[in-house]
């Protein structure tokens, strides 16, 4: 039987809040209006429009942070001593779509579960992340909040993702039973206090960033779009053969 794919109306194409960063990163050669980068963002956005699939694109860290999402709004609201509620809403306008973790008082909220103590420091004393900056710059422009906050927590691992790390450690030791060895033993203990922050001070497992709404960022992010879509129309428009 012969599939009938969906005809795509590139200048409809919303792209999301968390990957306008892949369409902000600039071109290395000055003469091109789009990167490479973002060249190979766009044919993953094409087949997923046209095709109806996923790239399936994941890691420890993607899987910590949406598992722990709940439990980083918990933590930042008991230390602010307010109650932060998770919002459902998805805002969308001609250009973007995306819907931000928390709003309150006028503030876009994005909250981001470290993987680990380490790169929770990172964050820390690191370079804001740009393709957080972009997601809320975003996000600003589809709410109309003037302001938006990245709150980096530092959460537990779930159980579930500590005995998969602790499985592997097994492997790469070529351990039939890992328990009755001594030095996977000491590891695992190890490798499960890197995990569990429960002796840190709240006040040490959270850090805010602020950021302000850009209106020039915000108005190059719907130019880019429309560069993007463009360049998706001549690329990806079926050819007509005779």
């Amino acid at each position: 039987e012969r599939r009938h794919w969906k005809v795509l109306d590139f200048d409809k194409i919303l792209f999301r809040a968390s990957s306008v960063g892949y369409l902000m990163v600039e071109p290395k050669n000055k003469s091109e209006t789009i990167s490479e980068t973002t060249k190979t963002h766009l044919i993953d956005v094409y087949v997923s429009k046209r095709y109806g699939r996923k790239s399936d694109i994941s890691s420890k860290a993607i899987e910590k942070g949406l598992a722990m999402e709940e439990d980083s709004i918990t933590l930042y609201s008991r230390l602010k001593g307010v109650f932060f509620r998770k919002n459902e809403q998805t805002f969308k306008n001609d250009f973007v779509q995306g819907t931000p973790d928390t709003i309150i008082d006028g503030v876009v909220i994005d909250f981001k579960s470290s993987w680990d103590i380490f790169t929770f420091h990172r964050s820390k004393f690191g370079k804001l992340n740009q393709q957080y900056y972009w997601q809320l710059q975003t996000y600003m422009a589809l709410t109309g909040c003037k302001s938006a906050k990245l709150v980096y927590c530092l959460t537990d691992t779930p159980d579930v993702m500590i005995e998969d790390e602790k499985r592997r450690l097994g492997w790469k030791m070529g351990l039939i039973d890992p328990t009755a060895n001594d030095d996977w033993n000491e590891a695992s203990e190890q490798l499960e206090k890197s995990m569990k922050y429960a002796d840190i001070p709240i006040t040490e497992r959270i850090h805010e960033i602020d950021v302000p709404a850009n209106a020039i960022d915000i108005m190059s992010i719907y130019k880019r779009v429309f560069q993007c879509r463009e360049y998706m129309k001549e690329q990806f428009t079926p050819k007509i053969f005779a």
